[in-house]
């Protein structure tokens, strides 16, 4: 992937466009200035801003009916995400969780694992795409996310993603795109709209021995305007933004058949509030 490639797919995204592949010197947390990582991961982090930047180019559009509704609610004390004893959702609509409590648990719950599926390896995928957004998804928004994730995932950008037209990678590679969310904040709650952050990070690449984009890590933080529909929390939008992210450690990084197996063998979770 040349520069050039990836201006033009961070212009999707605004601000996604920008990639976290510094360490920063004196304070972390500061404004010090920053020196480039020793790691090398310039092209690696690239692919993931490529990624999570066709992400919020499918979220373009006008959800104003969403937000005027959510505005209007209480707007609840946020606290940190803590575990509250309550049991996860019983039930699955394929192979996402579902029947989700109407309560702000509930949403944060609903929040956190809809945000496992739309950064996934799945979600590249056309066979399944389309089980994902009518799964994840309020009705009316449906028909036009389907055509935006469409374009988003054009041939050319899986292509630039070292996949195939169908999201599949070469013969002895492994793509990688798992997310783990950290914690969840409420920010607007009403029994029929939430608003809810998603702090994440995740796993995103090609495992394989002569991969050009080798498995890396990032951090960011999903928000999803969700409503009550047919009985469960169901996404109207979202968007994301980078961070927070952690200063990098010194982990030995695994080698390209560690993480397809770990990849393969691992699965994921149900994520409860």
């Amino acid at each position: 992937m040349n520069p050039g490639d990836e201006q033009a797919y961070s212009d999707y995204g605004g601000d996604t466009g920008h990639t976290r592949t510094r360490l920063p010197e004196g304070d972390p947390y500061g404004g010090a200035p920053r020196r480039s990582s020793s790691r090398g991961l310039v092209t690696v982090v690239g692919v993931v801003v490529l990624l999570i930047a066709a992400i919020a180019f499918a979220n373009r559009g006008d959800h104003s009916s969403t937000t005027d509704s959510t505005t209007k609610g209480s707007q609840p004390q946020t606290s940190p995400t803590a575990p509250t004893g309550t049991r996860p959702v019983q039930s699955k609509t394929g192979t996402i969780p579902s029947g989700f409590a109407r309560t702000e648990e509930g949403a944060q719950s609903a929040a956190a694992n809809y945000a496992t599926e739309l950064v996934s390896a799945d979600i590249i995928k056309p066979t399944l795409r389309a089980d994902i957004i009518k799964q994840v998804f309020v009705v009316n928004q449906q028909a036009a996310l389907t055509d935006k994730f469409n374009r988003a995932y054009s041939k050319q950008f899986l292509s630039n993603l070292g996949l195939d037209a169908n999201g599949n990678a070469p013969a002895g590679h492994t793509y990688v795109s798992r997310t783990a969310p950290i914690g969840t904040k409420v920010t607007v709650y009403t029994d029929t709209a939430a608003t809810v952050e998603v702090w994440c990070t995740g796993v995103f690449g090609t495992a394989g021995a002569d991969s050009t984009n080798p498995v890396t890590s990032d951090w960011f933080t999903l928000t999803l305007q969700l409503r009550w529909s047919d009985s469960d929390w169901k996404v109207d939008s979202f968007s994301q933004k980078d961070g927070p992210a952690p200063v990098p450690g010194d982990d030995r990084a695994s080698n390209a058949d560690e993480m397809a197996k770990a990849v393969e063998e691992y699965g994921g979770f149900t994520y409860a509030r």
